[in-house]
């Protein structure tokens, strides 16, 4: 599947033709550059594989250094496999342009924004234990019973608890791309895209 490598810029909003406010997402899309091309013969499958984002070079190892000079070019921060339906050179640089039209459905893949520890109300949508009476006192966001008595004497696994929440994967499908700006290598998509500003996300057609 053909896409690119970006960074959440932040989000905005824009007036369609007939009026309509849409909120939107700004990302800047690329410029990528190919860091390998993957074939059938030697590596049993084809891709390309791209690197975005800049990276010092003595926080890069030195086999990801010598992969990168391969490339002739800078260490990056993401590197991301893509399938295209062309071929690339090794070392070729690739923008959104490249991939991307005004009006094409995308799918944006991100990691969600890290909440910590969270309760069973903000992490699963409890409504918690009810009023405020009859001696509740202070359980109004408690899970409420977790287990059996003598029989399982075990609480199940998959029961649903407290604990961490954010920071997952997460794929946003059917999003149009509203505007496409190659001078700055900005794409504004509609929606809004899983990640915390200035986080890396992928673009997938």
């Amino acid at each position: 599947m053909a896409g690119i490598i970006g960074k959440k810029i932040g989000m905005t909003s824009t007036y369609t033709a007939d009026g309509k406010n849409l909120a939107c997402t700004v990302i800047q899309a690329g410029p990528c550059v190919v860091t390998q091309v993957k074939t059938k013969e030697k590596d049993g499958y084809e891709a390309v594989q791209l690197g975005f984002g800049e990276k010092k070079e003595h926080k890069t190892s030195k086999p990801m250094q010598g992969h990168f000079k391969k490339a002739n070019t800078t260490p990056k921060r993401e590197i991301v496999e893509f399938e295209f339906d062309k071929s690339f050179e090794l070392g070729a640089t690739i923008t959104a342009a490249d991939v991307f039209a005004e009006g094409d459905k995308i799918r944006a893949i991100g990691t969600s924004k890290g909440k910590g520890f969270q309760g069973v109300v903000k992490r699963h949508n409890f409504s918690g234990v009810g009023g405020a009476t009859h001696g509740q006192h202070n359980r109004l966001r408690a899970p409420g019973s977790i287990g059996a008595c003598s029989y399982p004497a075990r609480v199940f696994k998959g029961t649903r608890m407290g604990g961490r929440m954010g920071t997952d994967r997460v794929t946003v499908r059917n999003l149009k791309i509203l505007k496409l700006m190659p001078e700055q290598n900005l794409i504004i998509i509609s929606g809004s895209i899983p990640g915390a500003n200035n986080s890396f996300v992928y673009l997938e057609k």
